[in-house]
């Protein structure tokens, strides 16, 4: 029976004394749009608290996309924290949307952001307090179709028997003519069945029912995916991609919270795309090709979302910010507009080697905060094998650069247990941060602070690196003492991620269907928000794994041979598998390969594949 479509704030209300910070909870943000018209609905879903989805840029460009087109509506739904969930149980409230307070059980369609691995738990726990089925395969014709999409559906197999389609690439256009296709489909008549076989026709849309596992020895022990016998699923599902940025809406933060949130600024999306090829890194590959935004989009835009949201912070986004060709141009240009009025630019991806005197003048204001750079890796050996193409001289210009014009703090990113990693490489790590914090004295005195933080790396499908192992638990924890032990500057701060949280997102990334019972029954163990290190539980996931006669190390450690099909072959982002099986070779030989929006094609096959191009707004230098 179809669940009805109401009003049920005052099942919530009670509860709001009750609950720690009751405005995670309340609607009728400004910008928000209220009672939108529309006989199709939408609702948009971000699995964390409110205050983390509600920044999230991928949602606000959706939310607006989909409210703008003819006959759609669309709100949007956050995860309550523990305390509103265990009231919502106890009182039998279902989980309602923000803007009308409407059970999500009875929208058309549910959409869900892929925000990382670690937000799985999270997804079950969302549709369980909706109370709509948890498998796409017990869903009947009355229940909202589920959507995904977002940065980490590239390995989406252990996450695939929740969702009755997945979205690969940009949103805008492709998830508006999804919602199209299911209200027509509805409008004809036609089954659950043969909604999914039409949304499966849509490019960049992978429907996991029209798929089954195939274990052979030509594949990982996961095996691979093919279309089932008299389906008409594509055997590759290519990724949608917008060729050109400069047709979106520049501004999609129209809402501003009642809440502090984690990132309280005005979001400007400048490019999206990186061409510069670092092997570990997922995004770099799976968002090409680079489309950078026009510069004079980018201003007019800072000053419309100034004016609609009252945000004294401007954040420059993308994933290589400085690698615009027109950076420094717009730095300055809406600093010359903005300083006057109090209001902050921010670039919160930056590149050492990019990062010149003029990118450091531009960016600072008289509220200097700190910067934030990302080496990867200590050694210059270890930056070739993952193709930084960062030098030492980079490293120590960019620091000086940014000391002399005045910046007090640096933070340092790295990471452990890379391909050919040694005991050196990590000593190499606190040896160039503290040649970085030296250079900030000899400039700035003693009052520069310099900090590094160092993840354990984890290897992701649809890099160079999807082959190898992670190391293991031990290991990571023998490597981050050494790199602790080898820090003889107390004034030099060196942190490092967890590495239970660590093996867990590894053993999430390489394995297929099968995956879904141990996220299951992680969740039964108790297992949410395990993204929060006050609430991950490293325990009830090793649990889950026994149970199954899984070990997580050991899926997390495993090397795939380069030959193997692999779990998630039948989804691409366009990068073929030659280039990266040649980019992995080059690795071992501690050869890097150029950026191609700086000199020429490096055989990626994405512009090919795609029928798409780089698209620069000048010349890159």
């Amino acid at each position: 029976m179809r669940v009805k479509r109401e009003n049920l704030f005052h099942l919530i209300e009670p509860m709001l004394p009750h609950v720690e910070k009751p405005s995670r909870y309340l609607n009728h943000e400004w910008g928000a749009v209220e009672e939108q018209e529309g006989p199709f609905h939408v609702c948009m879903v971000y699995a964390d608290v409110y205050e983390v989805g509600q920044p999230n840029l991928g949602i606000a460009i959706l939310y607006n996309a989909l409210n703008k087109a003819p006959h759609i509506s669309c709100e949007r739904a956050y995860l309550p924290w523990t305390d509103m969930a265990a009231l919502m149980r106890k009182r039998n409230v279902p989980l309602l949307s923000l803007e009308g307070a409407a059970p999500l059980a009875s929208f058309d369609v549910v959409g869900f952001t892929l925000a990382h691995e670690m937000i799985a738990t999270n997804i079950i726990e969302t549709l369980d307090l909706a109370g709509i089925p948890l498998l796409a395969e017990e869903r009947d014709e009355e229940d909202p179709l589920i959507f995904g999409g977002g940065p980490s559906v590239w390995n989406s197999e252990p996450v695939a028997p929740l969702f009755d389609a997945i979205l690969l690439g940009d949103g805008e256009e492709a998830l508006v003519e999804m919602c199209e296709c299911v209200r027509t489909s509805k409008l004809d008549g036609v089954s659950r069945q043969e909604i999914l076989q039409r949304l499966s026709e849509i490019q960049g849309v992978y429907v996991p029912s029209l798929y089954q596992i195939v274990h052979d020895n030509t594949a990982t022990r996961w095996g691979y995916a093919v279309p089932k016998e008299g389906s008409s699923a594509p055997s590759v599902v290519y990724k949608r991609c917008l060729p050109d940025l400069s047709v979106t809406d520049p501004v999609a933060q129209r809402i501003v919270p009642y809440t502090e949130i984690v990132q309280d600024r005005l979001a400007l999306e400048i490019q999206r795309g990186c061409a510069r090829g670092c092997r570990f890194c997922q995004a770099g590959m799976t968002y090409r090709p680079v489309r950078e935004r026009p510069a004079q989009q980018i201003i007019k835009a800072g000053e419309e979302g100034l004016l609609k949201s009252g945000y004294d912070e401007v954040s420059l986004t993308s994933l290589s910010t400085t690698d615009h060709s027109q950076c420094g141009y717009i730095l300055r240009r809406m600093n010359s507009d903005l300083r006057k009025r109090g209001v902050r630019i921010s670039i919160p991806s930056q590149r050492m080697d990019a990062f010149g005197a003029e990118m450091a003048d531009a960016v600072s204001t008289s509220r200097r905060g700190g910067l934030t750079f990302a080496p990867e890796a200590g050694s210059q050996r270890m930056r070739d094998v993952i193709n930084k193409n960062v030098t030492e001289d980079d490293l120590e210009s960019a620091a000086r650069n940014a000391f002399e014009n005045g910046w007090r703090r640096m933070k340092l990113y790295f990471m452990m247990g890379l391909p050919t990693e040694t005991d050196e490489d990590i000593q190499a790590i606190p040896a160039v941060a503290k040649r970085i914090l030296d250079i900030g004295r000899e400039i700035g005195g003693k009052g520069v602070t310099v900090s590094a933080s160092v993840a354990v790396f984890v290897p992701k499908s649809y890099t160079p690196f999807q082959w190898v192992g992670q190391i293991s638990r031990e290991e990571a924890q023998r490597r981050q003492q050494l790199l602790l032990s080898s820090n003889h500057d107390r004034g030099l701060k060196i942190a490092y991620h967890d590495s239970g949280t660590s093996l867990v997102e590894g053993a999430l990334s390489k394995m297929g269907r099968d995956g879904f019972d141990l996220i299951y029954r992680a969740w039964k163990n108790g297992c949410k928000f395990d993204a929060w290190t006050s609430e991950f539980n490293l325990d009830a996931w090793n649990a889950a794994a026994e149970s199954l006669g899984f070990s997580l190390s050991d899926i997390a450690t495993e090397t795939f041979d380069i030959q193997a099909k692999l779990p998630w072959d039948h989804t691409s982002p366009g990068v073929s598998k030659g280039y990266l099986q040649r980019e992995y070779r080059r690795a071992l030989d501690e050869v890097t390969t150029p950026d191609c929006t700086f000199t020429s094609c490096t055989g990626c096959a994405v512009c090919q594949t795609l029928k798409v191009d780089n698209v620069l707004m000048g010349v890159r230098s």
